[in-house]
């Protein structure tokens, strides 16, 4: 399962959970919950991990487009070297080597972009991932202060006076 679907049942258990009388709160099962959380918790970081996969995979893309232009640039300048006293086939062969040498960085340039716009929308979808989580883990806590709050306010405030009267106050 990923992290959506364990956001999903965190979900579902919170809308499923039994309702407390007059109240918008919830009893849920505090384990069944915090398991939930604990196994969001654990598939994060495989998520984060594979994000990090990503860079590097970019970064070897970058570097394997480097290696080539080097390559494409090395091989020109010998074939260059080599018809030194030809020179409009020399000329060509720059040309050609420049040429390819654009061509290349600019695959490159466009495949960093590519890269780094996917990274950015899963890193974007992750912030929201986690967002969703802290606010169903914050509503969730704020249920659970409110209904201590309820259970622990008087219904009646003689209640504390068990029916005798009310105590003398003295005026300072």
């Amino acid at each position: 399962m990923d992290v959506q679907e364990r956001l999903d049942e965190l979900n579902v258990l919170v809308e499923d959970a039994k309702s407390m009388p007059l109240s918008a709160s919830c009893v849920v099962n505090r384990s069944q919950v915090l398991d939930l959380i604990e196994e969001i918790r654990q598939m994060l970081p495989e998520s984060v991990h594979r994000a990090d996969e990503l860079l590097a995979d970019r970064e070897a893309v970058v570097q394997d487009g480097r290696r080539e232009a080097d390559r494409i640039l090395e091989r020109a300048r010998t074939e260059a070297d080599k018809m030194v006293s030809e020179h409009e086939v020399y000329l060509a062969a720059v040309a050609e080597a420049e040429a390819l040498r654009k061509e290349t960085l600019s695959g490159t340039a466009r495949m960093r972009r590519e890269t780094d716009d996917f990274i950015d929308a899963k890193l974007a979808s992750f912030e929201i991932t986690l967002q969703k989580t802290l606010q169903t883990v914050d509503r969730g806590r704020e249920r659970i202060r409110s209904q201590m709050y309820e259970d622990l306010a008087p219904v009646d405030g003689n209640e504390f006076f068990d029916g005798a009267a009310e105590p003398e106050r003295e005026d300072y």
